[in-house]
């Protein structure tokens, strides 16, 4: 209900592979402290990521799938660009069940579960997992009274008690019906 969608893209080493592999995992999965320990293990290994995000008035304006959609492709061009590998031969595996809108840059394949399926995908779910909730720390110290930096934007009984209490923050996407009613419209 609050905060940017974040998107990211990570590509895996094959040397990395084994080093990482029993510690990276759906980020949903891992508690925030081994996302953290899971980044650290996964730069040291190498791996490349490529970060995208939508602020709470593209999700607004657009709608979240297409702030989405728009964060991945920030996402994977960033990546691409870090490459040297031309973008016509790599294979993209996206997280989901659709491909990434308006990204000809490579072939997708989109997978459901990815996270649980892909060590790619997984790392990729982690960093922006983890830069997200930066994000929300730095958000709370900006708008305190929410809580932001305990529930990262998500609509818990403490979030929606600040929301009804304090209104919408500009950090708040008002085309959530639970936000909208909170600023009475």
């Amino acid at each position: 209900m609050a905060g940017p969608v974040t998107a990211s893209a990570a590509w895996v080493p094959p040397s990395a592979h084994s080093s990482i592999s029993d510690i990276v995992d759906d980020s949903k999965k891992l508690s925030p402290r081994k996302r953290e320990s899971a980044l650290l293990a996964m730069r040291a290994a190498g791996v490349r990521f490529g970060f995208g995000f939508s602020l709470p008035s593209e999700i607004d304006r657009e709608n979240i799938l297409e702030a989405t959609f728009n964060a991945m492709g920030a996402a994977v061009r960033r990546l691409l660009s870090y490459t040297e590998a031309p973008a016509q031969r790599a294979l993209l595996l996206v997280d989901g069940p659709y491909p990434i809108k308006r990204l000809d840059a490579c072939p997708q394949r989109p997978v459901v579960d990815g996270d649980a399926k892909s060590l790619s995908i997984a790392a990729a779910s982690i960093f922006a997992k983890v830069m997200r909730d930066r994000w929300m720390t730095v958000l709370d110290s900006r708008y305190p009274g929410y809580g932001l930096a305990l529930h990262k934007g998500y609509g818990t009984r403490a979030h929606m008690e600040a929301l009804r209490r304090l209104g919408p923050s500009p950090e708040h996407r008002i085309s959530f019906a639970p936000v909208r009613k909170a600023a009475g419209r």
